[in-house]
């Protein structure tokens, strides 16, 4: 019975030998990146349903302003620490590899990615330290938030610190071979014709996310070893009492975690250029500036860690990173308003992709001017450690960098598995999590500034109400995910056959067929000269020239097939 379960198709994908891919080979060595991609991508959706029931847990506990459901409060402080280190480092972060690992190679043309020993090696980290650090659960979980302040996280935690330590240390070095891989790929991998300018936004998007890997990451191994050794061998870098300095660890974590944040969004704009351009029909406004602004915050993004720790720094260190925190906001802002001048007067067609896209843009937009209030000393030092703060982060890492990814799903999932997610569903998941998403997390920037603390069980009764509310919230949003993972699962093997370009899209991965036979492209595949050249007679005669030589006899036919998408005409 096992064995005949692990031998099912997984809908339309294929391993590199041009087999349909069953369970086995999802679970299997592979170096073929479109099934290292899905391996990715699976296995974040998997932490993903970990980190968000964990969430209801927390919600669940702050129904009440006394301790319910909790034992203790060391059981309610495990609870948030794993819930944030799994959302960030195995749910957000892998999910953009995925996306990465499948669509980069295909919009560059290659066969495959520079290094696939490596690209797989990098994969397979992510499983078992995802594994060992929820095993501390059973030995005494972490306890220091996701953040693992010393001197909490060196003297007064139990054993499932040290592993949640390690299996940081494992995802680091993941992070670091796959940034390693796209890198070269990117700069060595481009067809003849495609210069840096003529590549898709995306793969700007995760070269800007590889360098930021490749320079940040370092700096939190380096601090995580100093972590361990504190912990297990008696050192002191983190203890006073031994002439260590626990203000060392909040440097060096937060030199790599407020970099960390772009390493998580940067993805998701990539994948907003690509969606908003091909689903209103128009050529990409400020391409180059969209594209110069990623490396702007790649670099910019290392000055400003310190705004982290406004209430532990002297008023004279504040100011420059107060200063460099509103900078920051520059780049993001150009993407913003070249995202607007994309979708103005374009011929916009609501698909589920669509609606988490322009969703993105208002959830972001709002967690954006909410940060640079942050940045802003006095406001800052108000609303520190307040609720305030993690409405913030999830507005940028929620309304931002997942509903990024939930559009890259929908805009993808028809290449990946030659096969449409159901539309009215994919409407249905945008109609539940995006209103509960807004009422989830707005309401705590008012509770923050009423004072509600972050990361305590027990508050003052009067906001209770506010609480209550966020946390009903929160369960509609919990249950707009299982939306998304009905329509996967019933899609995958039933949905409408997508052919190979339902979105009429014009970058190079919608030039192969759906799913892309073990070489990716059947010749030499010779991408259009602008992979946003929406609106031109030229545009519109390539489009069906593709529909055509994959057995689509009209124009739009894919398209018909795969969800009856009006084709705007002469495009």
């Amino acid at each position: 019975m096992a064995s005949s379960v692990a031998s099912l198709p997984i809908g339309g994908l294929r391993t590199s030998q041009g087999k349909q891919i069953t369970l086995r080979d999802l679970l299997g060595w592979s170096v073929d990146h479109k099934v290292i991609g899905v391996q990715y991508g699976i296995t974040a959706l998997i932490f993903f349903i970990i980190g968000g029931t964990l969430a209801m847990l927390i919600r669940w506990e702050l129904l009440t302003p006394a301790l319910d459901l909790m034992a203790n409060g060391s059981a309610y402080n495990s609870l948030f620490s794993l819930h944030g280190t799994v959302m960030i480092f195995l749910w957000i972060i892998p999910m953009g590899a995925a996306f990465g690992n499948y669509v980069v190679p295909l919009q560059l043309g290659a066969k495959d990615m520079a290094f696939p020993w490596l690209n797989a090696f990098a994969f397979w980290m992510i499983p078992p330290a995802g594994f060992f650090m929820l095993l501390g659960w059973f030995v005494g979980p972490p306890e220091a938030g996701w953040t693992s302040y010393p001197p909490l996280s060196t003297m007064f935690t139990p054993d499932g610190q040290t592993m949640w330590a390690i299996s940081l240390h494992l995802l680091g070095i993941s992070s670091i071979l796959g940034a390693i891989n796209f890198i070269v790929t990117i700069a060595n991998m481009r067809p003849e014709g495609m210069g840096w300018f003529q590549m898709p936004l995306f793969c700007w998007a995760i070269l800007a996310t590889s360098i930021i890997i490749v320079m940040a990451t370092p700096f939190l191994a380096g601090a995580l070893t100093l972590l361990i050794l504190d912990r297990v061998a008696g050192t002191a870098f983190f203890n006073p009492a031994g002439g260590g300095d626990v203000l060392l660890w909040q440097n060096i974590f937060w030199f790599y975690s407020h970099p960390a944040v772009y390493i998580m969004v940067l993805p998701a704009f990539g994948i907003i250029s690509e969606v908003l351009s091909t689903h209103s029909r128009k050529p990409i406004f400020g391409y180059r500036m969209i594209a110069l602004s990623s490396m702007a915050i790649a670099v910019v993004g290392f000055t400003v860690w310190a705004h982290h720790m406004f209430t532990a720094l002297t008023p004279t260190l504040r100011i420059p990173f107060m200063i460099t925190s509103m900078i920051i906001a520059v780049p993001t802002g150009i993407k913003v308003f070249s995202w607007l001048g994309t979708i103005w007067g374009g011929k916009i067609r609501w698909t589920s992709a669509m609606l988490f896209a322009l969703g993105f843009l208002s959830m972001f937009v709002i967690g954006g001017i909410n940060g640079v209030m942050l940045g802003s000393i006095p406001f800052d030092l108000h609303v520190h450690d307040t609720y305030f703060v993690v409405s913030h982060l999830h507005f940028v890492l929620f309304g931002g960098s997942v509903f990024g990814l939930f559009a890259g799903i929908y805009h993808w999932f028809p290449k990946v598995t030659g096969r449409m997610l159901n539309e009215r569903l994919g409407k249905l998941h945008f109609a539940l999590a995006y209103p509960s998403f807004f009422l989830t997390f707005f309401p705590m920037q008012i509770a923050g500034i009423l004072g509600m603390p972050r990361r305590v069980a027990i508050y003052a009764p009067e906001l209770q109400q506010w609480n209550v509310l966020i946390s009903i919230a929160s369960f509609v949003l919990g249950i707009s995910t299982f939306v998304l993972l009905y329509n996967i699962v019933i899609s995958v093997r039933s949905g409408k056959i997508a052919g190979a370009n339902p979105w009429r899209a014009l970058s190079m991965e919608w030039a192969t067929t759906s799913p892309p036979p073990a070489t990716n492209f059947i010749g030499d595949p010779v991408p259009y000269k602008d992979p946003y050249g929406y609106g031109t007679k030229e545009s519109a005669a390539y489009l069906d020239t593709i529909e055509k030589r994959f057995g689509e006899t009209e124009p739009g036919a894919g398209e018909k097939a795969g969800q009856a998408l009006e084709v705007p005409s002469g495009d």
